[in-house]
Parts: C-alpha cells; structure tokens; sequence
C-alpha cells in the first residue's frame, strides 16, 4: 500500500503535512560527463565478461549467422482445407 501512495502522490498515516518536499538540485556538466564515463566503463566491462563467457564456436556463429544458408520455402499460401477457388 505504501508503494501505491507514494506512486500516486498520496501520504501515509505517519507522515508530517507540512513537511517541505526539497527540490532535487540540477546535475552540473561535470556530473553528467563522470556519468557517462561511468556507464562507458560498466560497458565495457560487460562486453569483456560476454566475450570471457562465450567460446570461440559461438564467436564465430554470431559474427556470420547473417550469411548463414536458409531452404527456400516450399508450397504456397493455399492449403488443403481452402476451398477450391477455381470453382467461382
């Protein structure tokens, strides 16, 4: 029920009402750069332990499934229970 209430902007039975809700202050330049260099890192970091987990026959089955060898498709769009459409 909490959680509702704090979604919809309702107050618990315990909370003050006339408690000053503080303004988050604006993030500077240099925060949103130390941010992105944080996140550059973590992504880098999953893409190594990807590359640790993953052996070499995966590798190399993700790098070409895009040229990899389909069977053309057999049959049509009509199938036996259709109608016959010859007929109208």
């Amino acid at each position: 029920m909490g959680f509702l209430r704090r979604v919809f902007g309702g107050r618990s039975p315990g909370e003050d009402e006339e408690a000053p809700a503080s303004p988050a202050s604006p993030a500077s330049p240099a925060d949103h750069a130390t941010i992105e260099a944080e996140e550059r890192a973590r992504e880098l970091e999953l893409a190594r332990f990807d590359q640790d987990r993953l052996d070499d026959l995966v590798r190399r089955q993700q790098r070409y499934a895009d040229r990899s060898w389909t069977p053309p498709a057999q049959g049509s769009e009509r199938r036996a229970d259709d109608g016959d459409v010859s007929d109208q």
